[in-house]
């Protein structure tokens, strides 16, 4: 099994650097123990114009039957011979991928104390496979490695036997990468994807292998258009590792496309306890003065159970459905015969599915819910064809320049008949005197809104839309400062709404 590495340079910047990125000098041949047998680094040639490095693993057959204990491609108990048998020694593989994190370890950390500012640009490189196994032909090859900055992508397929060429190809190629990229982004494309060609991994894919595969993909794979197939070879079709690694990799892709950091994002879980359900306002004050009346929180859940039953809605979307209370208390009811929670938060949707407990649902239960990952403020194509939507205490959490786009994806593309949107009255945070003056109630509130610059935008929305617009106070109306929290029930025109109907029959036949 055999990968070569080569750059090239000047005197200025000689190649030979690469003894210093790889943490390998080029003068010596060093050999390393791998737990399947044993890994040569060598440097054919190193001048001050071209380095080449080369990675030489000889497999111990012998020893990797025994590790496995007859796990793996070839390990079936009527396969006997095929564990001893077979291609592992020589084509590239997970076995390879291994070996590159054991000998080149810091350098797939990006570190290089010796030559720092090197070890941080791109470098004109060169990568030799001789044989690759493809699961998918050289066209999945290209697929996998074409969208990384590569500037050539040379696939070769092997024939099976030169002496007879009408037998045709087999399933390896002969792999050439070239172009301009940082070494640490190249070994990690290469750590991630020869298990994922090759389909196939030597040993068991503990859940620690979804924070190895994140590590090696930070900065490619959340972008990159065959992330899911990626993320499913690599995890060895685990479906539960899969689910995880691609709701955290959607994270990733989300953050990167606002240009914010994920913990930004995946901030709508403050406190594991699943109760927690209010504003710290409202948390305080119900603490303080031990309210036994019914809490502002369920008024306003109870206040949105109304508008959907007066709305006679049966399907219905809990938009940031966060730790997913509102989602169990339509579930309650059985007019509601399809509920889904969508939020962007990985963790409050972990939260959501264990209030729910969804794994002991039964099976018409389940059939009714559904949580799924996603950011409002991007159009959804699985967020059509539903009779009603909420947005219940999310429109505050978004900086003012992005409720545009959530207005865009929510009343222009995904269009439901009725859309419910509850919000803080910031007038009424006078009346909380635990609430220093001119602080919102939430740590993470970008506003907070009068009753009339709720009306002036919601006022605006429907317009835009096709919806009329009515309000209902929810809480304690006080004359001066009106209700805690102010709620719109958006209702699309008629004309329109014979048009969702005739769509949403449409689907359904």
């Amino acid at each position: 099994m055999f990968l070569t590495i080569s750059t090239t340079g000047t005197h200025e910047r000689p190649a030979t650097d690469l003894g210093f990125l790889l943490h390998k000098h080029p003068d010596k041949a060093q050999t390393f123990s791998t737990s399947h047998g044993t890994a040569h680094v060598l440097y054919p040639e190193a001048s001050a114009e071209r380095c080449t490095a080369a990675l030489l693993l000889e497999i111990d057959p012998v020893a990797l039957v025994r590790r496995g204990k007859g796990k793996g491609r070839g390990g079936a108990p009527d396969a006997a011979l095929a564990q001893y048998v077979n291609d592992r020694p020589y084509a590239a593989s997970s076995l390879l991928a291994v070996a590159l994190s054991t000998v080149f370890k810091s350098a797939l950390r990006g570190v290089c104390a010796a030559r720092p500012e090197r070890a941080a640009e791109p470098l004109p490189l060169r990568i030799e496979v001789p044989a690759v196994p493809a699961r998918g032909g050289a066209e999945l090859v290209r697929a996998l490695f074409g969208p990384l900055g590569w500037t050539t992508v040379d696939v070769r397929p092997v024939v099976l036997d030169e002496t007879f060429p009408a037998w045709g190809d087999s399933r390896y190629v002969q792999l050439v990468l070239e172009g301009e990229l940082r070494l640490v982004d190249a070994l990690r494309q290469l750590y991630v994807l020869l298990p994922v060609l090759d389909d196939a991994k030597h040993y068991w894919v503990a859940p620690d292998e979804v924070e190895k595969l994140l590590r090696a993909g930070e900065g490619w794979l959340a972008g990159h258009p065959e992330r899911q197939l990626i993320t499913n070879r690599y995890l060895n079709r685990r479906w539960s590792l899969t689910r995880e690694a691609t709701e955290r990799l959607e994270l990733v892709r989300l953050a990167e496309a606002d240009d914010i950091g994920v913990e930004a994002i995946d901030n709508a879980v403050d406190d594991p306890a699943p109760d927690e359900d209010t504003d710290t306002a409202e948390k305080t004050e119900k603490t303080e003065k031990a309210e036994k009346s019914v809490s502002l929180a369920d008024q306003r859940r109870e206040a949105i159970l109304t508008a959907l039953r007066d709305a006679g809605a049966a399907t219905v979307l809990d938009l940031g459905c966060g730790q997913g209370q509102l989602v169990q208390a339509l579930l309650k009811d059985v007019r509601f015969s399809k509920v889904v929670g969508v939020d962007v938060s990985v963790r409050a949707l972990t939260v959501a599915a264990r209030r729910l407990k969804t794994e002991r649902m039964s099976e018409r239960q389940a059939e009714r819910v559904a949580l799924i990952q996603g950011s409002l403020t991007y159009t959804d194509k699985r967020l059509k064809g539903y009779d009603a939507a909420v947005l219940s205490e999310v429109i505050e959490h978004l900086d003012l320049p992005r409720l545009p786009a959530l207005e865009y994806a929510v009343f222009g593309t995904a269009r439901p008949a009725t859309v419910v949107v509850t919000t803080p009255n910031v007038e009424y945070n006078v009346r909380w005197e635990t609430l220093p003056a001119g602080h919102v109630r939430h740590r993470d509130h970008r506003f907070e809104w009068t009753r009339a610059e709720f009306r002036a935008w919601a006022d605006a929305v429907a317009s835009r839309h096709g919806y009329a617009v009515r309000y209902v106070p929810v809480g304690p109306d006080d004359p001066e400062v009106g209700p805690p929290t102010q709620m719109g029930v958006f209702t699309m025109a008629a004309t329109d709404t014979k048009k969702h109907t005739k769509k949403k029959e449409e689907k359904a036949a």
